[in-house]
């Protein structure tokens, strides 16, 4: 169904510090070509890697329009109340040029190893409803009163709220299993998933999830964005989903914004070919193909 969010399309970089420049190089590019959103993984356990909150704030200093985000922040190491100051902080900064995205964690073994607590499945998505509420909290300065909170994983006790960020931050989270997807229909801003991870039928699947747990919370379906990350090959002939020239890529990618709602698409890779041949032939026929179905709706 289609939700009428203005189309946008960003970039999902490998924050590598064999050269610390080109991650940089690479978002400075993404903006000048036109992206709307620059994101990075987030992996704090891998030494191969930058930083990415360090990255973020790195990059959104170099930069002046694009948006920034982790794609997505690993919780489990990152402390909710620590963290939503953080971004708070950012987005004023940035002057509103932030945007969150959450994961509940993975790599149980690595987390653990870096002194994170390690969860089940089922606790890792409690630990971020829990963490959403607390974010939330925390940026809530029209409260006058301090935090409280006797979670089973977050507890404050007396904490003081703000500083309040410079715009409402979006909250996404990238879920693909039901409870993940339940959660994101109950609190979620955005969802975003990775097409690459999904079997045929899936995303469909998992979007009627999200919108019966929106439906359920009294929420509108329609407001909670959904982003993907995607990649393919540009090649002369059609060769499968998002392989062959960039024609393709727009009849492969229109459907899951008529039909499936999706609002931004973020392409991953770190080659400069790729996204510049993306921005320059894809992004702007897809918002034709958009605009001409919906006029006004192509951002």
């Amino acid at each position: 169904m289609f939700h009428g969010h203005p189309l946008q399309f960003g970039t999902f970089l490998t924050p590598s510090n064999a050269d610390p420049e080109k991650p940089v190089r690479l978002a400075e590019l993404s903006e000048h070509l036109g992206y709307d959103l620059v994101t990075f993984q987030d992996h704090p356990y891998q030494p191969r890697f930058l930083d990415t909150w360090t990255l973020l704030s790195w990059v959104a200093a170099r930069t002046d329009r694009i948006l920034v985000s982790g794609n997505v922040l690993n919780l489990p190491l990152r402390p909710p109340a620590v963290l939503a100051r953080a971004a708070a902080s950012l987005d004023l900064l940035s002057r509103g040029r932030f945007e969150l995205g959450l994961g509940a964690g993975g790599f149980w073994d690595a987390i653990g190893a870096m002194g994170g607590r390690t969860l089940t499945a089922g606790q890792s998505v409690d630990a971020l409803s829990e963490a959403i509420d607390v974010i939330r909290a925390i940026w809530n300065v029209d409260d006058r009163s301090v935090l409280h909170v006797g979670g089973e994983f977050y507890r404050l006790d007396g904490a003081k709220r703000g500083p309040a960020p410079a715009h409402d931050i979006p909250i996404m989270l990238g879920a693909y299993k039901p409870r993940m997807l339940r959660l994101t229909g109950r609190k979620a801003d955005g969802w975003l998933p990775s097409l690459g991870r999904m079997e045929p039928g899936d995303f469909q699947r998992a979007s009627t999830i999200i919108d019966q747990a929106a439906t359920d919370a009294g929420r509108d379906p329609g407001a909670i964005r959904r982003l993907v990350n995607i990649s393919g090959t540009f090649t002369p002939v059609g060769g499968g989903f998002l392989t062959g020239p960039s024609s393709q890529w727009v009849d492969d990618l229109l459907p899951y914004v008529l039909q499936d709602g999706v609002g931004t698409f973020i392409v991953l890779g770190d080659e400069p070919a790729v996204l510049e041949r993306f921005a320059a032939e894809v992004a702007p026929a897809l918002r034709a193909a958009v605009a001409r179905e919906h006029p006004g709706a192509a951002g």
